[in-house]
């Protein structure tokens, strides 16, 4: 267990609303308007992200498009221009590099910085950060400072837009006893549901089991929760390194019986994979295509293709295929890429 002495001191930097708020700022005359980025107003077309005065309505990134115009009958939705917003984190990302070689980038507008090494306390050098990111794009980021990435990243998100927040080495305890469970990473909606069950809300009411309670309860994420629960993350900061496959899935509270109804939810993954394969700011070349299901008696399928590039189209051939094989209820769906072994030297196709 870490202890003052030993403590690290990182910064958690996230752009505030990065897509739309390039938009906005190539285009003055939008400002102070709700605007979204992402798919057309049909009902296959999910948003990517949207500024703040659209969050106002109840709008929010991977809603289906269409919703998104019912809340906000006034959103202006834009297409993506990843090339633009790759180039903008780029910039972003240069700077970040000027304070600390050690950053670990989670999306093009999101990344983590140990700066222990680096002189000076860190939080008026997450000021310094901000401004250099704002003075050199003109966009806002918000940040957190705390003694590990657990309690940085959640530090961030308390005072967005535009601001920041430090939890000290001496403050974690105080700053977890009523922190919801929901803000610990890998608690997702079944899991709170269960810790809901058990008179559970807050992570000081979690830390009241023991960590062998935990365990018959979670099995091995059990072990993890005693530790997150109370604001312990050993978890290092590292620089990017290359990976073998992009994947996001999604498992339903109620199990989809037919094709049409899969099909339903393929659109929101795929828009989400395409997001996420942007924000990874990869240029590695795609390889093969994947579909994986999980049905309702915890069996599971996967499809997949070489030589396709992704579209909702062949992922939607991969639906058909594995739900084919069974017919049965399915409990989960999971689209994914994998990437060449080496990129070539030659340039690659940019798939997004």
């Amino acid at each position: 267990m870490a202890t003052e002495a030993t403590a690290r001191a990182i910064i958690h930097l996230d752009m505030d609303c990065f897509y739309a708020a390039i938009e906005v700022r190539d285009r003055p005359v939008l400002r102070g308007k709700p605007v979204g980025v992402g798919g057309a107003r049909d009902r296959r077309g999910v948003l990517t992200t949207c500024n703040y005065e659209a969050r106002a309505f109840g709008v929010h990134s991977a809603m289906p498009t269409f919703m998104a115009l019912q809340r906000c009958p006034d959103l202006i939705v834009l297409p993506t221009r990843f090339d633009v917003y790759r180039r903008e984190a780029a910039v972003i990302r240069e700077i970040l590099y000027r304070f600390t070689p050690l950053v670990e980038p989670l999306s093009l507008d999101e990344a983590y910085l140990d700066v222990t090494a680096h002189p000076g306390s860190p939080s008026p050098l997450a000021q310094v950060i901000r401004d250099f990111i704002l003075q050199k794009t003109g966009l806002t980021s918000s940040a957190g400072i705390g003694p590990n990435k657990l309690i940085a990243k959640i530090a961030s998100s308390l005072k967005k837009p535009n601001n920041q927040v430090e939890v000290t080495f001496a403050e974690v305890a105080e700053f977890m006893e009523k922190l919801p469970v929901r803000e610990i990473w890998g608690i997702g909606q079944k899991t709170e549901s269960k810790l809901e069950q058990l008179g559970v809300r807050t992570c000081g009411e979690l830390q009241r089991f023991s960590r062998p309670e935990l365990v018959e309860l979670f099995g091995k994420f059990g072990n993890e929760l005693f530790d997150l629960c109370r604001g312990i993350d050993d978890r290092p900061v590292e620089p990017d390194r290359p990976r073998k496959s992009l994947s996001t899935e999604e498992t339903f509270s109620n199990d989809l019986e037919t094709l049409e109804q899969c099909e339903q939810r393929l659109g929101e993954l795929y828009a989400e994979l395409m997001a996420d394969l942007a924000q990874k700011d990869t240029t590695r070349r795609v390889t093969k295509i994947f579909m994986k299901l999980k049905f309702a008696d915890f069996t599971r399928t996967t499809a997949e293709r070489a030589g396709l590039e992704p579209s909702l189209e062949t992922f939607r051939q991969l639906l058909k295929e594995a739900f084919a094989r069974t017919g049965k209820k399915v409990r989960l769906i999971g689209v994914g890429v994998r990437f060449a072994e080496s990129a070539p030297e030659e340039m690659q196709l940019d798939l997004i």
